[in-house]
């Protein structure tokens, strides 16, 4: 990512406050611009069956650039923490997926705020899974928006925002890239507005709000009364988690790859054998084609292999 830094625009003293891949782009741009005197990132966490700790993007991206690093497991109530803010005295604490709720004496510590990047355009998509939801819901346009942080939800008034288009067949990794990219030439355009006071804050329309709930493992259930354009939706939407799965003969099944197939007037949740292909039925007489799959216990491959390999029959349902 190529960074055009304001000239004419202050070098500025920040906090940044980040934790996912998402917030990487963001404080790789603020760093030529300006002083990054502190990341605040979350406490590496064990992933995997090995349950081997693993440290956070952006704790290995300020580490690259020898930036300080603070990992507090709380921040509302943490006096070490409080001092070490308020020793840096920071012109503003930047927020881009955090993880944590910024508490009151935060929000109120630097002069220009706590400035958060959201992946949505506001106030549609509030919560925790903005770019998931919007693909889900098949959302043609999303994009990013700098608002500054308040006691709310995602509440607090709006800076700037920009907006991204989402293809039809993009995925959630897919979108997240491009939306990483947006938001950090945004951060840099809103702190070079801020500080020269030509950037006034925008209340949000509530009435206008929408939620963006944190996933769960059931979002990723296969509900075959839906169309075939809704799961195929969903399941870019909640890729890499928690996908689009069900159960097949009472085991579970990944649908690892879909895509939308002709009308066929097959029953919803019903599988039919074509050719070669493994077609699945859903509402209103639409069709989703599985093409990569994986049943529980076994490795994923293609539809045409898994044929072979389970003797799928014309009428099996799924979910079941």
């Amino acid at each position: 990512m190529v960074t055009s830094c304001d000239s004419s625009a202050p070098r500025l003293k920040l906090v940044f406050c980040g934790t996912p891949e998402f917030a990487v782009p963001t404080l790789e741009a603020l760093i030529p611009c300006h002083e990054v005197a502190l990341v605040v990132t979350q406490p590496d966490r064990p992933i995997g069956r090995s349950q081997q700790l693993h440290a956070p993007p952006v704790k290995l991206a300020a580490l690259a650039h020898s930036i300080p690093v603070t990992q507090p497991e709380k921040i509302k109530n943490n006096p070490d923490f409080r001092a070490l803010l308020e020793s840096i005295l920071p012109d503003a604490i930047l927020v881009v997926a955090y993880g944590r709720i910024i508490p009151r004496w935060m929000l109120d510590l630097p002069p220009l705020g706590n400035i958060n990047l959201h992946g949505s355009l506001l106030p549609r998509y509030r919560g925790a899974a903005p770019i998931q939801w919007a693909i889900a819901n098949g959302e043609p346009i999303t994009g990013v928006t700098t608002m500054r942080l308040d006691d709310g939800l995602d509440t607090g008034d709006m800076l700037l925002a920009h907006a991204v288009p989402i293809a039809p067949t993009e995925t959630a990794p897919e979108v997240f890239a491009s939306l990483a990219q947006a938001g950090a030439q945004l951060m840099l355009q809103t702190l070079s507005r801020l500080s020269a006071g030509i950037l006034t804050p925008e209340p949000q329309d509530h009435s206008q709000a929408t939620l963006a709930p944190i996933l769960t493992r059931e979002d990723g259930v296969v509900d075959f009364t839906r169309t075939a354009q809704h799961i195929y939706n969903r399941w870019r939407g909640f890729q890499p988690w928690p996908g689009a799965h069900t159960t097949l003969r009472g085991k579970k099944l990944i649908l690892h790859r879909l895509s939308v197939a002709s009308a066929t007037g097959i029953e919803p949740a019903l599988l039919s054998i074509q050719h070669g292909r493994i077609l699945a039925g859903c509402g209103a007489g639409t069709a989703i084609l599985i093409e990569e799959l994986q049943m529980e216990g076994k490795r994923r491959m293609p539809a045409s292999e898994f044929l072979h390999g389970f003797q799928l029959r014309d009428g099996e349902r799924l979910g079941a």
